[in-house]
């Protein structure tokens, strides 16, 4: 029971005794404790170990934001250099279709132009055998003409030519021969 008094005493107010050790009281303890600690870290090299492992840290991450800074950078150059090769691939894409376009126009130029030519040949020929079928009926008249010219003409010397009639173109035939 005497504990118990001791905390009723306390929580009515009373001051209590400190306990001390060699004059000093536990503040004093654990300040020279702490001391004592921090003077031990500082001899075992702690702080420049501490030191040394944030310095590594440090020269990672600056390693690193280098390495992150040269990736931007490459990737700055990749990009511009993809957009330079999308404007020239536009360019030439452009210049594809103009080309297209005006080879085009120049079929269609060569079309008409192969077109009429052809109109034209196609024309000459009708009007060649045109000419050639009016040639050929031209000489078949001219041929069947004079086989009724040839026929009228013996069946008029058959019915008008007689025997001295024969007589004076054979001498007349001699007579050629015979000057010439």
């Amino acid at each position: 029971m005497a504990n118990f008094g001791f905390f009723l005493a306390e929580a009515a107010g009373e001051a209590h005794a400190t306990p001390t050790a060699f004059g000093m009281d536990a503040t004093v303890w654990v300040s020279i404790a702490m001391l004592v600690f921090l003077g031990i870290l500082v001899w075992k090299g702690v702080p420049g170990a501490i030191a040394a492992m944030l310095d590594k840290r440090i020269a990672e991450i600056s390693k690193q934001l280098n390495e992150a800074e040269q990736l931007r950078l490459d990737a700055e150059s990749l990009k511009a250099e993809y957009e330079a090769k999308l404007a020239a691939a536009a360019k030439e894409a452009d210049d594809m279709r103009a080309r297209a376009e005006s080879e085009a126009e120049t079929l269609v130029a060569k079309a008409k132009a192969d077109a009429t030519a052809l109109i034209g040949r196609r024309k000459q020929m009708a009007e060649d055998r045109i000419a050639a079928a009016e040639a050929t009926a031209l000489t078949e008249v001219r041929t069947a003409t004079a086989k009724a010219a040839t026929a009228a003409a013996a069946a008029l010397i058959a019915e008008k030519h007689d025997a001295m009639a024969d007589k004076a173109l054979v001498d007349q035939a001699i007579a050629g021969v015979a000057k010439g």
